[in-house]
């Protein structure tokens, strides 16, 4: 019997397009898929990446020797070879704990803390324990496509708030509030922003505390890109602002450290009240993991060595190469006119841009612009459709900067070559 990932690599490349420009349950990797299948392959030249989240394949962002020596003494020590307890290892815990309590104004206890294999599976456990029948949750417009892949899957009404691009892609509490009744039950805030690139101030941040409080929302806080910030602003906690309404942050090992594949997340209450703690809402999400996977235990073993003895030089020479990277896709996208960048990312490593297809020939939307794009130049990008934006893009600066200017006159000479006469 055929899989459904077979009969996609087989659609016909109308369907193709019309698959990547649709946001229902598609998921980015399942849209990356189409995209690389559009390749060319008598093209010799090497593919540009800039539409993955994953930074591990170029030598500037390799993980700390620290967190591999860790990883390797616990594999070697055939002492984490058996299954880890349903929350995840207790010191693992309460070293993530700590790590967390650095950021924010009280004590996060190992109980708080739940290992989730990978961020995705902690949107998995957040979402399933809020899906009863007629409530909704409120997702940034653009977002993270898992999360209204997982959302169409539990049967949880979505209803997508307003950033706003000129404002930094600060979130408009006016949508919130008008999207919210009686059946809403979170608000999810990313930050720093994937796929805007965004870091919210600590202001604006509390400014959402305060909303969610007066609506009645439990806030649920995706940090995965935390501490990954090279503007203006500096990464601030959501759990900051926990004793104003309970958060649920959401984080991995998988961006600050560069192993997305390690697959080792958590899932935290930051709820000074404890109010969380003692919800219906946090039984359904323990009765969740207690049937679910868990990270691999000798991964567990290893997070409290890696954090302790990751040291600050690593963390500042990523942030090094993701600023120079940001500056150079900044810049670089100036010089292609149908393209509009509103902000500089100040965090992250995405830019999200808009696309005016009336300036190019035979480019109908986003998707048709990445499917030709890619098959042109073998350059790939995110079709802003994905993440809630129809004709706008999300790119990936995470490259090599000699590989991301690389793609980027690949891009500017596709946009050339494709440009209507003036």
């Amino acid at each position: 019997m055929e899989n459904n990932g077979s009969k996609l690599w087989r659609l016909n490349k109308e369907e193709k397009k019309e698959e990547v420009k649709s946001g229902k349950a598609l998921t980015i990797r399942i849209a990356l898929s189409l995209l690389f299948g559009n390749i060319d392959s008598n093209d010799e030249r090497q593919v540009v990446p800039m539409g993955h989240g994953d930074p591990s394949p170029f030598n500037c962002f390799r993980t700390s020797v620290a967190a591999e020596d860790a990883v390797v003494d616990t594999l070697r020590s055939a002492t984490f070879n058996g299954y880890a307890p349903f929350y995840g290892q207790p010191p693992a815990r309460e070293a993530i704990a700590e790590y967390i309590s650095k950021d924010v104004p009280y004590k996060v206890s190992r109980d708080d803390v739940y290992l989730t294999l990978g961020c995705k599976h902690g949107i998995q456990i957040a979402l399933t324990g809020l899906s009863t029948p007629g409530c909704n949750i409120l997702l940034p417009r653009p977002t993270f496509a898992m999360y209204d892949a997982v959302a169409a899957y539990t049967g949880l009404e979505v209803r997508k708030y307003h950033l706003i691009p000129e404002n930094g892609w600060e979130i408009d509490i006016n949508s919130v509030e008008a999207l919210t009744d009686n059946n809403t039950v979170a608000i999810v805030v990313i930050n720093p922003g994937n796929p805007s690139g965004s870091v919210y101030t600590r202001q604006h941040l509390q400014k959402v505390a305060e909303t969610a409080r007066k609506l009645g929302l439990l806030v649920i806080s995706d940090e995965v890109y935390e501490h990954i910030t090279f503007g203006n602003n500096p990464f601030v906690r959501m759990g900051e602002f926990a004793s104003i309404v309970p958060v649920l942050t959401l984080g991995s090992f998988s961006k600050r450290w560069l192993v997305p594949g390690w697959r080792l997340g958590w899932l935290v209450t930051t709820d000074p009240t404890g109010f969380l703690q003692k919800s219906q809402f946090m039984e359904r999400v323990k009765e969740f993991i207690s049937i679910s996977p868990e990270p691999p235990t000798f991964i567990q073993a290893a997070v409290p060595e890696i954090i302790e003895k990751t040291e600050e030089e690593f963390f500042s020479k990523c942030i090094n190469v993701l600023g120079q990277d940001a500056d150079i896709i900044f810049e670089k996208l100036k010089e292609i006119p149908c393209i509009t960048c509103p902000n500089k990312p100040e965090g992250s490593m995405f830019i999200m841009v808009k696309l005016n297809v009336s300036m190019l020939n035979d480019i109908q939307d986003d998707a048709d612009f990445c499917l030709k794009l890619a098959k042109q130049e073998k350059v790939i990008i995110l079709p802003g459709s994905t993440v809630g934006m129809e004709n706008w893009i999300r790119i990936t600066f995470a490259l090599e900067p000699s590989i991301l200017e690389e793609g980027l006159e690949r891009m500017k000479a596709f946009c050339q070559r494709n440009a209507k006469a003036l």
